[in-house]
Parts: C-alpha cells; sequence; structure tokens
C-alpha cells in the first residue's frame, strides 16, 4: 500500500495526530482573541478559527494516507496565516510547523532505526 517514497508509519501518525490535535485547540480559540482583542469581525473570526480547527481534525482522521500529510502541511501555511488576524499566530504558527516536520523526521527516523 505504501510507495516507498513516503512510507506512514505509526509513530508518525500518533505524533502528528498530537500535533494537530493541540493546533485544533489553537486555532479554534484564535477566534475569541480575533473578536475581543483585535476588533476583527465575529463571521471572519469564527470561520476562519472554527474552519481550521476542524480541518485539523479531519486531516487528523486521514493520516494513515500519505496525502494526509500534505493537507497537513497546507493546514501549517494557513495556521502561520492567521498571524494577519492575530499577530502571535505567526509565532505560533512557526512552532505548529516546526512540530510537525520535526514529528514526521524525528518519528521516521525512530522507527527506522528499530526495523534495523
Amino acid at each position: 500500500m505504501s510507495s516507498g517514497v513516503f512510507e506512514v508509519t505509526p509513530g508518525m501518525r500518533r505524533l502528528c495526530a498530537t500535533v494537530l490535535g493541540l493546533q485544533a485547540i489553537v486555532v479554534a480559540l484564535l477566534s475569541p482573541v480575533a473578536i475581543t482583542v483585535n476588533h476583527v469581525s465575529p463571521p471572519l473570526a469564527l470561520t476562519v478559527g472554527l474552519g481550521l480547527a476542524v480541518l485539523c481534525v479531519i486531516v487528523v482522521g486521514m493520516l494513515k494516507r500519505p496525502h494526509a500529510y500534505i493537507a497537513g502541511t497546507v493546514l501549517e501555511i494557513l495556521t502561520i496565516a492567521t498571524g494577519f488576524l492575530v499577530p502571535v499566530m505567526f509565532f505560533l504558527g512557526v512552532i505548529f510547523t516546526a512540530l510537525w516536520i520535526t514529528a514526521i523526521f524525528v518519528a521516521r527516523r525512530v522507527e527506522g532505526t528499530t526495523k534495523r
């Protein structure tokens, strides 16, 4: 089922699911902050924050497939872009992107050494 180029491992799924789960919570909490602190219109803030949180949860459910990691990477970019609504999200988005990349590479490295 795997193409060999990008093999999804159980550890990778767990780590990436953890990153996206925490990210879903943070981006959902973006909405009230954007509304109250930055005076973003409620429909925009709710659409962006809750929409991105729902997408994170959907991608978590798809992590058995290699294409979900592309979708997860797109979510990381979108999370960074939420910094236009709440500037601290530029920083948090970069942190989540670093965690996402680390989760993929650390899991592959650790599971690669345990297979030997």
